[in-house]
């Protein structure tokens, strides 16, 4: 590792589709010269004894920056990670899945919702990255890993991780520079994500705005299905409902990858080893 370069920290707490390729998605061809990245992890747990280990491991390193992934970012595990970060004055993006918008909102003298983030940090909320059908009956460690490969690719076609590359290489920019970067206090919607994915097909970006619908559907059957049922009968079809739906989201979102591709329109956009962000769509033209 070059003593320049800028060090990035992940930290992986518990699991949700955003998780798994979090790191790579900064240096995909494993080149760039720019950054150094380093990931820590927990494991499954989120108890906060087990995100205590991996949380001090990054702080140990003191990276410039630190991403933490996480589910639900304000459960008590999650939320004694931020709150160490803050303290030891570490820049950080939160992402995470719809049930921690209690961890950045809080309600105004009016009784309306309004951000609670302190400087040097950011989040990004992903409602599309729904709750997984954890009942023992019926998720054994096969289904739980198509389960998360659907989020993933959800999330990927659609232009929800081509998101995040942009929002992190904002700040990652900034901090090399040493200007205060803008950090990211998103709730990805549908049209948020979709626009990110810079779609020329309308008929593709439609199918990756239905995907994302479906997706962010999920996690009310799974809730109910993990949490208000107790009747194996009532809560095993929903748990498995709920796959089914993010099964059909991630055939949509290939679809409209697959329409983009028909056209010759897909959108790429690699790292350079520099770190800089590059852009092409025809599949025979250098990025540029």
């Amino acid at each position: 590792m070059s003593e320049r370069a800028f060090k990035v920290g992940v930290l992986k707490l518990g699991c949700i589709g955003a998780a798994p390729l979090l790191d790579l998605l900064l240096d995909e061809r494993a080149d760039r010269e720019d950054v150094a990245v380093r990931t820590w992890t927990c494991g499954a747990k989120l108890d906060p004894q087990s995100c205590a280990e991996p949380t001090a491991a990054l702080l140990a390193w003191r990276p410039q920056l630190a991403l933490l992934v996480s589910p639900n970012a304000a459960l008590p595990g999650p939320n004694n990670a931020r709150q160490a970060l803050a303290a030891a004055g570490i820049a950080f993006i939160t992402l995470s899945d719809g049930p921690s918008k209690k961890a950045f909102f809080k309600k105004n003298d009016e009784g309306k919702q309004a951000l609670n983030v302190p400087a040097g940090q950011g989040f990004m909320i992903f409602p599309a990255d729904s709750m997984i059908g954890a009942r023992r009956e019926f998720l054994d460690p096969t289904e739980m890993s198509l389960f998360n490969a659907d989020v993933i690719r959800v999330l990927a076609a659609t232009g929800a991780l081509r998101l995040i590359q942009r929002q992190i290489h904002a700040v990652v920019e900034a901090l090399k520079a040493g200007d205060a970067p803008v950090f990211p206090t998103l709730t990805v919607s549908p049209e948020v994500a979709v626009a990110a994915g810079g779609f020329g097909n309308p008929y593709a970006a439609a199918k990756a705005y239905a995907a994302l619908v479906i997706a962010e559907s999920v996690s009310a059957v799974t809730a109910d299905g993990c949490f208000k049922e107790q009747n194996p009968a009532r809560y095993l079809p929903l748990v498995a409902a709920g796959h089914e739906m993010m099964r059909a989201a991630a055939r949509l979102a290939d679809e409209a990858r697959e329409l983009e591709k028909s056209t010759d329109s897909l959108l790429r956009t690699p790292h350079a080893a520099s770190g800089a962000l590059l852009h092409k769509t025809r599949l025979d033209a250098k990025p540029g």
